[in-house]
């Protein structure tokens, strides 16, 4: 299969998939590399194809809100040994956490796409978090930053924010 074609059959792969997909698993879909994965992805960036990456892999968004769900910006504070309570706060009242983006001072908006839909999802990071030597971005900004979370109403949103108050995550 030539580059046009896999690329072609790695976008209809991304369209179809109802959550990420690693890119190890794409690779073996499409009989290649991971690496010829990572550069098909870069270039159909290019070509301006919305493809997320996340931490559970790839996905594509149509950038269309057409299912009807609702979304709010969460502005919150904690340290990293409360991301999971956080994220199941979330969930558990029907939320999902699509991103995390801090504000710095010198780069500006930094975000990074997440998509936590549940406790398991939520227990993953949680744990990679704690097994990894890297740092949160929460740090770069004393634990303070945005979630972009989507449910299926604004009272949802509002329970949510309720609750995140409650648990002195909101100011």
């Amino acid at each position: 299969m030539d580059g046009d074609n896999r690329r072609e059959k790695l976008l209809e792969l991304l369209r179809a998939a109802e959550n990420p997909v690693p890119g190890h698993e794409l690779a073996k879909m499409l009989g290649v590399s991971r690496q010829i994965v990572v550069q098909d992805i870069a270039l159909l960036r290019v070509q301006n194809k919305n493809i997320l990456s996340t931490n559970k892999g790839y996905m594509f968004f149509s950038g269309k809100r057409t299912n009807g769900r609702c979304e709010r910006v969460f502005y919150v504070h904690h340290d990293d040994g409360q991301v999971l309570e956080e994220f199941d706060t979330i969930v558990e009242l029907g939320g999902r956490v699509l991103d995390l983006f801090v504000e710095h001072e010198i780069y500006g908006q930094i975000q990074v796409n997440l998509i936590i839909n549940n406790h398991q999802d939520a227990e993953e990071f949680a744990k990679k978090l704690q097994n990894s030597k890297g740092k949160p971005l929460l740090e770069l900004t004393e634990g303070w930053h945005y979630h972009t979370v989507e449910a299926a109403s604004e009272r949802l949103l509002d329970l949510i924010e309720e609750e995140l108050m409650k648990k002195h995550f909101m100011e």
